[in-house]
């Protein structure tokens, strides 16, 4: 799969682009997922996006089955750092120096200061007004044998904090751990996650020394008494996604009949695919952002600015509502 994207994205971003792709390829259970989404890039862009609320609210009170796919964008609101792009490093190390099995396998206490320090600042944040508008939506629309389905690329669970229950977490969550022995997945709010990484990461200057904390005083499974090392459980940098969750991605925007892009820059794969993917089939796709990204002019409506401006007015209840 070959693409193309605009000069303001970083070489960085666009090799961590096609590093996804190829993982995302080589797995059998989306093949025809991709091969769909290479029939949409031969397909002609559309006329530029509607910015039209009225209309966008006009589609959106006779939706049964909405899908909404949200990126960094949304938490960025909330504070919430990238890091991505100039500047976006925790100590002298960028998320892709760190975000890696081999990372992780070289140096299990480094790893985990960062997310120890991600988690931290984690339980500083709230959910904004989009998180909020998002979840009071499903919630109102169930009550109506409405669906709304989030997917996020997210791992800070603000979505959940806001009050979604129908969430697809592409990459896994902060507050989740997988024990690298036994296999085990669970969830975990502890703060600190334990007591070596206490007042730990905390300090993201580049002149800060590592820990260096003995892997045995690092997070261990509680499974049964297996006390394996326990890793965060999201995705990595070199890893495929979970195909299970790939699964209920693809049969959501099979079924969807309004899909809403929101906080995401479109240029992160499999995530980039799905939006174009659903507007191909004719099914309404609005984008909310701060600005265009590569798959604007693929789509019916497009609302630039803040997520947390204008994606409330958006999702509040029409009056066609009951």
């Amino acid at each position: 799969m070959s693409a193309t994207f605009p000069s303001c994205y970083s070489k960085q971003d666009l090799q961590l682009t096609l590093m996804i792709v190829r993982q995302f390829t080589s797995r059998g259970v989306t093949s025809h997922l991709c091969a769909r989404f290479k029939e949409t890039q031969n397909r002609p862009v559309m006329a530029r996006p509607s910015s039209d609320l009225a209309a966008f609210r006009e589609v959106f009170s006779k939706a049964k089955h909405v899908a909404i796919l949200t990126g960094a964008g949304v938490s960025a609101e909330s504070g919430v750092p990238t890091f991505r792009g100039e500047g976006g490093f925790w100590r002298k190390w960028q998320a892709q120096d760190l975000a890696t099995p081999g990372a992780f396998s070289q140096n299990p206490s480094r790893v985990w200061e960062f997310y120890h320090y991600r988690r931290e600042v984690m339980l500083t944040k709230s959910p904004n007004s989009a998180h909020v508008a998002i979840a009071e939506c499903e919630a109102r629309l169930q009550k109506q044998g409405r669906r709304v389905t989030v997917i996020t690329q997210n791992i800070d669970e603000l979505h959940r904090r806001a009050g979604s229950t129908n969430i697809l977490e592409m990459h896994g969550s902060l507050f989740r751990t997988c024990c690298m022995s036994c296999g085990h997945v669970g969830v975990n709010h502890k703060s600190p996650i334990c007591a070596a990484l206490e007042a730990k990461g905390n300090a993201p200057d580049p002149n800060t020394s590592d820990a260096q904390i003995p892997p045995h005083d690092l997070p261990r499974c509680e499974q049964g008494g297996c006390s394996g090392l326990l890793r965060p459980n999201v995705v990595w940098f070199g890893e495929t996604l979970d195909s299970d969750i790939l699964t209920r991605v693809e049969e959501e925007l099979d079924l969807c009949d309004l899909c809403l892009v929101v906080g995401t820059s479109s240029i992160v794969y499999p995530a980039a695919m799905f939006a174009p993917q659903v507007a191909a089939r004719g099914i309404p796709v609005a984008e909310f952002n701060m600005e265009e990204t590569p798959a604007t002019m693929r789509f019916r409506f497009h609302f630039q600015g803040p997520c947390g401006t204008t994606l409330p007015p958006a999702l509040a209840r029409h009056n066609n509502e009951p």
